[in-house]
């Protein structure tokens, strides 16, 4: 769609717009640093722990550095790390899975 956009201006106008030349020879890649395999992941700053919490329970996060996440407890949900960057959107966070001890259940017999 681009190019016919591009050749319409050229074959109508006879000449490239200024802005047209400049962004037709760039190429953007949409590609993630995390989608290289192999490359070392750049280091959560736990010093922002201080300053963030779970945007749905407004509650500290705690910070897992095995799964490379922040951890709410108190909803059992853990927000990902991507590049270094906490990816607090809701909607990405993963359901963990809660420790329930049996021990507190109470027994129906």
């Amino acid at each position: 769609m681009f190019r016919s956009v591009v050749g319409r201006l050229v074959t109508e106008t006879g000449r490239v717009p200024r802005c047209v030349r400049t962004t037709a020879l760039l190429s953007v890649s949409a590609r993630s640093f995390s989608d290289v395999k192999g490359e070392a992941q750049p280091p959560f700053d736990s010093s922002l722990l201080q300053f963030l919490v779970c945007p749905l329970s407004k509650k500290p996060l705690r910070y897992e550095a095995k799964t490379n996440e922040l951890i709410n407890e108190e909803l059992g949900i853990a927000y990902p790390i991507i590049d270094g960057v906490p990816n607090m959107i809701p909607q990405e966070a993963r359901l963990i899975q809660k420790d329930t001890d049996t021990s507190t259940t109470p027994t129906h017999g």
